[in-house]
């Protein structure tokens, strides 16, 4: 019989049933990829993180109700607080390594943050009818690394978006952003990703790479608040430096526990 901790944390918020839940499994050594993967499938929430002490820091691995995936910003956050909060770490700065290079973990002022690689997006021409998809047609395209990302003219359009997950699974990549300016924080965003078994993720923390770099350009600043609006909703802290981007929030415990799997 394998036992194995688990804990369910709520990403970017600090009240009771909002921001985003992540599933997080630390780990002595790795088990199987295939139960890693039953376990995110029972779990049922967007991402579980597993990972294990190295000599360096952690190393780790999300893996979605349906499929493994390269990157996962609030379940990196959430194991982050795992460690801090439940598993006495001595350090307020953590390294994880991942399939998408490392990924650093700080706690400053009562926030939790995550410093990422910031990626730039460029416009395209896309042959793809989004107002049919979404209700609401967006001003402008972009290739955002391997998510697509559209900009609408308003919070009010973003809100409105009612999507039609089976014409969204014809998009090519991860998933779809769409984003457009805020009437009380800088920007809002929603993600949709129906292949990866996610019609709407509540807060997406690898989209704030994304995001960031491009809200920079377009406002011309550095440090930003911002609101993903879908049902659960939840409040993002960020900074853009140094072709990196600091994504910020706070964090609460939901579930503690242990599963026990027949070996």
């Amino acid at each position: 019989m394998i036992s194995l901790k688990i804990f369910h944390i709520n990403t970017f918020s600090s009240e009771d049933f909002k921001g985003n839940p992540a599933g997080v499994v630390p780990m002595d050594f790795w088990i199987s990829d295939d139960l890693m993967q039953k376990i995110a499938n029972q779990n049922g929430l967007s991402e579980t993180a597993f990972f294990v002490k190295t000599v360096r820091g952690f190393a780790i691995r999300w893996f979605t109700p349906e499929v493994e995936v390269p990157l996962c910003g609030h379940a990196t956050l959430a194991s982050g607080y795992v460690l801090t909060e439940f598993m006495n770490h001595p350090d307020e700065r953590i390294l994880f390594e991942s399939k998408s290079g490392d990924l650093e973990f700080v706690k400053k002022d009562g926030l939790f943050y995550l410093d990422f690689p910031a990626f730039e997006s460029h416009e395209i021409s896309l042959d793809f009818p989004f107002q049919k998809a979404l209700g609401v047609q967006p001003q402008k395209v972009y290739q955002a690394n391997e998510d697509i990302m559209a900009v609408f003219r308003n919070e009010e359009e973003i809100a409105q978006i009612r999507p039609d997950f089976h014409a969204l699974l014809k998009l090519k990549g991860r998933g779809l952003i769409v984003t457009a300016p805020g009437k009380k924080v800088d920007f809002v965003s929603r993600f949709f990703a129906p292949s990866l078994g996610i019609n709407e993720d509540a807060v997406t923390g690898s989209s704030f790479t994304k995001l960031f770099p491009y809200w920079s350009k377009e406002l011309g600043k550095t440090e930003f608040q911002a609101m993903q609006i879908s049902e659960r909703t939840g409040k993002v802290t960020g900074q853009v430096l140094n072709g990196r981007v600091l994504i910020g929030g706070e964090a609460m415990p939901y579930l503690k526990g242990e599963i026990y799997i027949k070996s």
